[in-house]
């Protein structure tokens, strides 16, 4: 790093501090305006702040490792688009008719208490344990790779820069709320998309050419059937990513994502209207197109540079083998000149930060509606927005005593990231899906799809852990099931599962009222709800709609 890369550095920070203090000087009136922004947001910052909240350390450490170790797997997660829009046609009207804060608070609506006390308890446990944790760890380490520094004042620098972004990005969090994560997502979005672009540009380069890179990587084998990196689709036989498991299990994962989480849903529900809710998640599908270019890609250029230089490009494991999960900052430190450099470093933080507020207000937004004003429903709306504050600290402080465990197990639990979110989700996604879409889903029946599923998840879960780290284990049905079986296939029959778990349980219990489902389900609006939904869009959407589907088949027809 030198001195006009700090320079840069600098205007980012005081562009960040503006934004901030614009932001607290507009008064929080209440808790929808701390955390919804007072839905009154625009499709332009929704839109970035769906792209800049999905685009944290799981895509600069390992989207980009991913793409350095096994090529185009990944992008089944990354070109996904599509499933964005699926929450803009077809749930942006029912959330947005709920006046719900939260989803499970959409939940209660639709099931019953427990159904949204559930949610909250996985949402809040998974967020602090792994999105908090591992995108502050792997801030970490890659601000520790690209500035090269070891040690500051005596302390390891990977703490002061862990807990330095921690910090940072709580103080605007806790403070702005909802507004402040969405309009400094405005000025991260650009900056984080230059730095990658610029990444990809000079990578290119340096290598020869995207036609170079598809030769080096098209000649590395992936797998025993002769696959290799460029190939989206692999043999049915892959131990990793079996082309029906990849399209099945990636599809799970990003409805429960895109559609249900609150991560990323609190972000269309601060819409001022269902017409800048859906539009920003066009926008924000637009965006999402991107990152399989932006760190995939790049990951891919590293591996190539590296098989070029004969093996010197990448640091080496202490097992002697390529560290992956560093192509990107390696990218950054080798490639880039003066300034540029810098611009980079601030995409980074950008993605780091955004995330990282995103998760904060996300979480004690889950605390304060969930669970505080359900026990204390009195709560006057200034308490509500201190007690959000509160709720932030002490996720901050979770997040921030959990960094040493990370650090000791980092690149084991890294790894059980992709099983976490695979458990996670189907029994989420089953009971989203067909609590929508038909009428006769009753209460129990949501909810113990949302149990099964809870229930599956932490028994494999707790197999993988224990599995692994007792290879003299005995061969069982149990760990043929629960550890050995392939991570892709299992969340689809798990879904499958906690599907017939909620029709079963919903056909042998009373079915709902129609008052009770009124404008919740499909088939129930109103003529005045209708017609609210078709007024909120109109060619352009359909346009943009179809030209994103359409980039989307392109894509995997090119990389079949």
């Amino acid at each position: 790093m030198q001195t006009l890369d700090w320079i840069v550095i600098a205007f980012f920070a005081l562009g960040l501090i503006a934004i901030v203090v614009w932001v607290l000087m507009k008064k929080q009136k209440d808790s929808t305006d701390y955390f919804l922004g007072g839905r009154d947001a625009t499709w332009l910052a929704i839109g970035a702040s769906i792209f800049a909240s999905n685009i944290g350390s799981e895509h600069l450490i390992g989207l980009a490792g991913s793409g350095a170790s096994s090529g185009m797997a990944m992008a089944h997660w990354e070109i996904q688009g599509w499933i964005i829009l699926l929450l803009g046609w077809v749930f942006v009207p029912f959330y947005s008719r709920s006046m719900v804060y939260t989803m499970p608070e959409f939940l209660e609506r639709r099931y019953n208490p427990q159904s949204r006390t559930i949610l909250s308890l996985i949402s809040l446990i998974s967020y602090v344990l792994t999105k908090v944790a591992v995108t502050v760890y792997a801030g970490g380490l890659v601000f520790q790779q690209v500035f090269g520094i070891e040690k500051l004042w005596g302390i390891d620098f990977f703490w002061i820069a862990a807990v330095g972004l921690v910090l940072i990005t709580a103080v605007y969090t806790i403070f702005g709320g909802m507004k402040s994560v969405l309009y400094t997502s405005v000025l991260q979005t650009p900056i984080l998309l230059l730095g990658s672009v610029v990444i990809l540009v000079l990578g290119l380069k340096e290598l020869g050419g995207w036609d170079e890179m598809m030769r080096i990587c098209g000649a590395a084998v992936v797998n025993d059937h002769g696959d290799t990196m460029t190939q989206l689709i692999r043999s049915n036989s892959d131990p990793q990513y079996p082309w029906l498991g990849a399209l099945v299990g990636s599809a799970i994962i990003g409805f429960w994502y895109w559609c249900t989480d609150q991560f990323i849903v609190q972000r269309v529900l601060s819409g001022k209207n269902q017409r800048e809710s859906r539009r920003g998640t066009i926008f924000g599908a637009y965006l999402k197109l991107l990152p399989v270019f932006l760190f995939l890609i790049p990951g891919m250029i590293a591996y190539g540079l590296h098989v070029k230089s004969g093996g010197g490009f990448l640091p080496l494991l202490d097992s002697g083998i390529q560290n992956s999960d560093a192509a990107f900052p390696t990218l950054v430190a080798k490639l880039l000149p003066a300034g540029v450099k810098g611009v980079v470093v601030c995409g980074i933080l950008a993605a780091l930060m955004s995330s990282l507020a995103s998760l904060f207000n996300s979480s004690s937004m889950l605390f304060t509606i969930d669970f505080y004003k359900k026990f204390r429903p009195q709560t006057t709306e200034k308490k509500l927005v201190v007690i959000g504050q509160m709720a932030t600290v002490v996720i901050v402080v979770l997040g921030i005593l959990w960094i040493p465990i990370m650090r000791s197990v980092g690149d084991v639990l890294y790894l059980y990231l992709q099983d976490v979110q695979s458990v996670l989700a189907p029994g989420i996604a089953a009971a989203f899906l067909l609590g929508v879409c038909w009428k006769r889903t009753s209460a129990k029946g949501g909810m113990w799809g949302l149990l099964s599923g809870l229930i599956i998840g932490l028994t494999r879960l707790g197999a993988k852990v224990y599995y692994g780290t007792t290879p003299e284990a005995a061969q069982t049905w149990f760990k043929a099931l629960f550890y050995d079986y392939n991570w892709l296939f299992f969340c689809g029959w798990m879904f499958l599962f906690c599907v017939i778990v909620v029709v079963l349980v919903s056909l042998f219990t009373p079915a709902p009222s129609a008052e009770k489902i009124q404008g919740l389900v499909f088939g129930t609006s109103t003529a005045e709800q209708r017609l609210e939904t078709r007024k909120s869009w109109n060619a352009w959407d359909v346009t943009h709609t179809l030209i994103i589907i359409g980039i989307t088949v392109a894509f995997y027809i090119y990389f079949w």
